[in-house]
């Protein structure tokens, strides 16, 4: 969402064991195939083995390999997921890192005549980003030069996040584990050092090779001599790409004056085709080039398609306003937008088949640069690939029957999508998010309840900052068959929270078949993991029906499942009658499930291996009494399997045995394997 977990006190004293440090190096992967070629052809799906997350996550058109596994002359960086460095936010929590001179050279496991690369480049000095060669060639043919860029990447200090590397504490009031004290009220004052924090490293290009090579074909990347102090290679995606889309019985907007080049304003010739199409009953086509638009369009019971993602490029550049606008915004920028709520909405809309490109460098909250935005009812939104925005949808309720497909969401600084206020009978499916500077996916049920809506078969990679997806309130919601992997820093893969100023859950909440890989994060403000799933009540209790089903949690960091409450509302509200049915964890650097709420949970069918710590972690409400822990723990059978202190639901620790320890030692899970 548009907010960050924001400032959190530590746990009580009386609940703190061993403290750990501010990162954690944990991996479960082995040593990287760096200089040997036979590995350069290794396809992954979130960097495992795709027969491991097998039916679900989007189905792409784009396979992708890990920079790590090819032929390199260049240094392999990580595993490592430690907070603010650069192969914590890789996929797969590792990447080479090349110095002008070297190499990283992949093997086309199938034909492909795009490709698509996941890079980071330093900043400036005084920030602001810089640009920087890269080398292109395939089989070691003519070479394509790529110029990379660092504008849209970097920010540091606190929530909201600065352009400035050099800047102090943005919250000098808040507390921080740096120092383990709030900076403001401390004597004498501790010494920062900046850049504070730095995140948000990477960014990506797409390039269109101009003709088709065949599998075995090698792609080679080189760092040539007159590049950056260094670049980093994350990943390549490579694509056949198709012809682009014609139409010819449709509103062009070339007709309208709209120019294909991008030197001229197009947004008033795009509004005028929208104008006549709508008498004339047709579609707008917006043929192949690149139209730059600086500000929104305004879409209603309309129709545009353009010709391709790659081929139909709307890119704009973020404009400061001489005065806020009435939704408080200080800036517009490029963006298609309905109508928003209280001015009526917007219906029957349908976009498809086209880029939005924006400008977006700095995080301020009150801005309306999204790539998609308002309140958007009887519409879908398909085959888009939507990059540099603040958050690629984002749609302000109420508004019903909505369905978002097939799009590529990237490099956000804000949420990738969310259904804010309202939002009914509405489906986000087989999209693909990487690097959402927030969550990933996320339904915010602020003020008024969502309902009955749908995240399903979608894939969340490295969202920087929060949630891969991530459920605020609502009635009645599904999260199924989705993939979600590598999220870094305060939050995880998978979170159901009271919070935020949400309505209360109601109905269902149905967690079905999904997968998540190289979760259950470290929580920098409590200072302690998280859960690959968790669930938190700060705002009020949670009591709905929340079924768990059917999920595997691959290669947790901390916990697979996390139950938690605020500790100033902790003898408030709960967390009752959660169920889990079904489930296999692979893998936890410390327990299955670590409660620290008053509440309940059963479990049924629960298989876990390589857990690190005893298997549950139940701290209760923190009041230890001698009738024992606040939270009850239900088996229901069929729940097997362990790790180093034996079952992982043993019957001592039944049904609400205290086994407290707030901060266990990490035990690092071997690399998840068939089941």
């Amino acid at each position: 969402m548009s907010r960050s977990i924001g400032p959190l006190p530590r746990w009580a004293a009386a609940a703190t064991a061993a403290a750990v440090g501010v990162g954690v190096v944990v991996t479960g992967a082995g040593p990287a195939a760096a200089g040997n070629p036979g590995a350069a052809l290794a396809v992954t799906r979130a960097a495992i083995d795709p027969a491991l997350s097998a039916g679900r996550g989007a189905s792409v058109a784009f396979v992708e390999q890990e920079a790590e596994k090819a032929k390199t002359n260049g240094t392999v960086i990580g595993p490592d997921r430690t907070a603010y460095t650069l192969p914590a936010e890789a996929s797969g929590r590792s990447a080479v890192k090349l110095l002008p001179g070297q190499y990283v050279e992949f093997t086309l496991p199938k034909s492909a005549n795009a490709i698509n690369v996941r890079y980071s480049i330093p900043d400036a000095p005084n920030g602001g980003g810089i640009t920087s060669p890269l080398d292109v060639t395939v089989n070691g043919g003519k070479k394509t030069t790529m110029t990379l860029t660092s504008q849209y990447s970097w920010l540091y200090n606190q929530y909201p996040f600065s352009n400035d590397p050099n800047a102090g504490l943005l919250h000098p009031d808040w507390w921080i584990t740096e120092c383990a004290c709030v900076p403001a009220a401390t004597t004498p004052a501790p010494t920062i050092t900046t850049p504070f924090r730095p995140n948000h490293f990477y960014d990506e290009q797409r390039l269109l090779l101009g003709k088709t090579y065949k599998a075995g074909d090698t792609v080679r990347l080189t760092a040539p001599k007159n590049s950056a102090a260094w670049t980093v290679i994350d990943l390549l995606d490579s694509e056949l790409v198709g012809a682009p889309k014609i139409s010819i019985i449709a509103a062009n907007v070339l007709l309208f004056g709209a120019d294909p080049t991008g030197r001229r304003d197009s947004a008033d010739a795009i509004d005028k085709a929208i104008a006549f199409a709508k008498k004339t009953h047709l579609k707008v086509y917006i043929p192949p080039g690149t139209y730059q638009v600086n500000r929104h369009i305004v879409v209603d019971d309309v129709t545009i398609e353009g010709a391709g993602s790659w081929y139909t490029i709307i890119k704009g550049k973020e404009v400061a306003l001489s005065t806020p606008a009435p939704d408080n915004s200080i800036h517009t920028g490029v963006g298609f937008y309905g109508r928003y709520a209280q001015d009526g909405g917007s219906k029957n809309v349908h976009l498809s088949g086209f880029s939005i490109i924006g400008d977006v460098r700095e995080r301020i909250d009150t801005d309306q640069v999204n790539g998609i935005g308002g309140a958007l009812s009887d519409s879908t939104i398909d085959g888009l690939y939507i990059q540099h925005t603040k958050v690629g949808l984002w749609f302000d309720g109420p508004m019903t029957n909505t369905k978002i497909t097939n799009n590529v969401i990237v490099d956000q600084i804000a949420d990738g999508l969310n259904f804010h206020t309202g939002v009914t009978n509405s489906s986000v499916s087989n999209n693909f998010v990487r690097n959402s500077g927030d969550d990933g996916l996320a339904m915010w049920s602020e003020k008024t309840a969502n309902a009955g809506n749908t995240f399903d078969h979608n894939t969340v990679q490295t969202p920087v900052l929060a949630n891969g997806i991530a459920i605020y309130g609502g009635k009645d919601t599904t999260v199924s068959n989705n993939l979600v992997a590598d999220p870094i820093r305060e939050g995880s893969a998978i979170h159901v929270g009271s919070r935020f100023g949400a309505e209360a859950f109601t109905g269902y909440v149905k967690v079905t078949d999904n997968t998540t890989v190289r979760a259950g994060t470290y929580e920098l403000n409590w200072n302690i993991g998280l859960g690959a799933i968790w669930f938190m009540a700060l705002d009020k209790s949670i009591d709905a029906d929340i079924q768990v089903t059917g999920d595997h949690f691959l290669d947790n960091t901390y916990n697979a499942i996390m139950i938690v409450s605020d500790w100033p509302v902790k003898d408030l509200y709960s967390i009752n009658g959660l169920k889990f049915k079904n489930i296999r964890v692979d893998g936890t650097g410390t327990s299955v499930l670590s409660a620290r709420a008053a509440g309940s949970a059963s479990f049924e069918n629960v298989d876990a291996r390589n857990v690190g710590a005893v298997g549950i972690n139940n701290c209760g409400s923190f009041h230890f009494t001698p009738a024992g822990s606040e939270f009850s723990v239900v088996d229901l059978g069929g729940n097997d399997g362990g790790g180093t202190t034996g079952p992982w639901l043993a019957p001592w620790e039944l049904p609400n045995t205290i086994t407290c320890d707030d901060r266990p030692p990490v035990v690092v899970p071997p690399a998840p394997q068939p089941w």
